[in-house]
């Protein structure tokens, strides 16, 4: 697929207007109050992976309403010192999968906690565990349209507040530095993410690749590729619907988490990326931190890689490895 959005020189210089709703702060706090109001744990428990360098924890903790959310907590066998903690969100349609699938971060000497998709997990990897028992709104059967016409209803409002929940429950385990939580994710993962940084004000470092939900109403014009083209097929049976889904998705929108997020930020994108077009990463990149930093001093460290000849998978191992040693550099002090 050659490249379809804008050249890099406008995406560079990309600072879309947004239809911001009025009330999407007080929309947001309502919803983490109410999810907030009990202790985020439920249980812990070891598990055996057969990895004798690494070890897991089998974690529920209580995200959206209450309900119970399953996750893979690890940490590299044998140290005992508090840890920074890189809290990972997994792609659309995947679940955590198996403990000992991801172990980059833990191998890097973090500790690595994996949140499962609610209602996720039978498209790829190895399955999850976590169901959606508020899946019953009106909408179609794919997460990107489960209770599409209300933001109360939408499936993202409740996946976003279990990521928030995960940072709760990360800061709540044993041997976890606390002040040092990291939000990691990619496509749905990275604009879950994203969702992350803007709505806990001391997040420490955000590490976001081809980000879902960046830039929606412009996705839709782009693509029909992959969740975005979900919702076009929804709305082109309820015709009519635009306005009602248009209004839900703007408070999903992640270009408003990036302007009311302050970590320190590093992105990814694929110039040829069809899925998650780049406009919308270029969207977020170029106005993330803009209300966080109203009248401060300083802006928040940010930067971006471009990959102009990939597409969704972007910088792929090359990528990770630019993450690992900037990450290295923001939270440990490594050159």
């Amino acid at each position: 697929m050659p490249a379809f959005d804008l050249p890099l020189t406008e995406l560079e210089r990309h600072h879309p207007d947004l239809e911001e709703p009025a009330d999407f702060d007080a929309f947001w706090l309502s919803t983490l109050e109410e999810a907030g109001q009990a202790d985020p744990l439920v249980s812990v428990r070891p598990v055996e992976t057969g990895l004798r360098l690494t070890r897991t924890w089998d974690v529920t903790f209580r995200g959206f309403a209450g309900d119970p959310v399953r996750a893979w907590f690890s940490r590299p066998t044998g140290v005992d010192e508090p840890l920074p903690a890189v809290v990972e969100f997994a792609g659309y349609g995947r679940g955590r999968g198996l403990p000992h699938e991801r172990l980059t971060w833990v191998n890097a000497g973090y500790a690595h906690l994996l949140m499962d998709n609610r209602g996720q997990g039978d498209q790829y990897g190895c399955g999850g565990e976590t169901p959606d028992p508020h899946a019953g709104a009106p909408g179609g059967p794919g997460p990107a349209v489960r209770g599409l016409l209300a933001p109360e209803d939408y499936h993202y409002r409740r996946l976003i507040t279990d990521a928030v929940r995960a940072v709760s429950a990360v800061r709540a385990l044993p041997g976890v530095d606390a002040g040092r939580i990291v939000a990691l994710g990619n496509s749905q993962g990275g604009g879950v993410a994203l969702a992350v940084a803007g709505l806990v004000p001391d997040v420490a470092a955000l590490l976001v690749t081809a980000p879902l939900l960046c830039g929606i109403r412009r996705a839709l014009d782009l693509t029909d590729a992959g969740p975005y083209g979900e919702i076009a097929a929804y709305l082109a049976v309820h015709r009519g619907a635009e306005q009602e889904a248009y209004r839900t998705l703007s408070y999903m929108e992640g270009i408003s988490f990036a302007r009311r997020a302050s970590a320190a930020a590093h992105f990814g994108v694929g110039l040829r990326d069809t899925v998650c077009p780049p406009s919308g990463v270029y969207g977020a990149f170029n106005r993330y931190g803009e209300l966080a930093r109203a009248g401060a001093e300083a802006e928040a460290r940010k930067e971006i890689h471009a990959y102009p000849f990939n597409g969704h998978e972007g910088g792929d191992a090359v990528h990770v490895r630019r993450q690992l040693g900037w990450l290295a550099g923001v939270l440990l002090g490594a050159p």
